[in-house]
């Protein structure tokens, strides 16, 4: 149960990770910008948290490496929030981590 907790939560700490990236990157350009810098900030933070308690719980080299994940998880948001275009190369690096991340775990 706990091993399945704290995979859950290494994903978890990868997408929280990427959103606060987005909303920082939203706070540049927008009316709302306080709203999403704090809103970045909270999300940065409690993936930040959740990073140091993964760190107690598991190996340093799978925490650290499954950090990778927060790319994928830029490419999503970088489609979906920001209309950006995923080319053939952008799709091989997801496919290259994430079979990189399975070896991992």
């Amino acid at each position: 149960m706990n091993d399945s907790l704290n995979l859950v939560l290494l994903v978890v700490m990868t997408l929280l990770g990427s959103l606060g990236g987005v909303n920082f990157k939203l706070s540049s350009g927008s009316r709302h910008r306080l709203r999403y810098l704090l809103l970045g900030m909270f999300c940065y933070g409690t993936g930040a948290l959740v990073n140091i308690y993964l760190l107690s719980q598991l190996a340093y080299t799978v925490v650290f490496l499954a950090n990778s994940l927060t790319f994928i998880w830029a490419l999503v948001f970088g489609r979906w929030v920001f209309r950006e275009t995923i080319g053939w190369a952008k799709l091989a690096g997801v496919i290259l981590i994430l079979a990189g991340v399975s070896l991992l775990v």
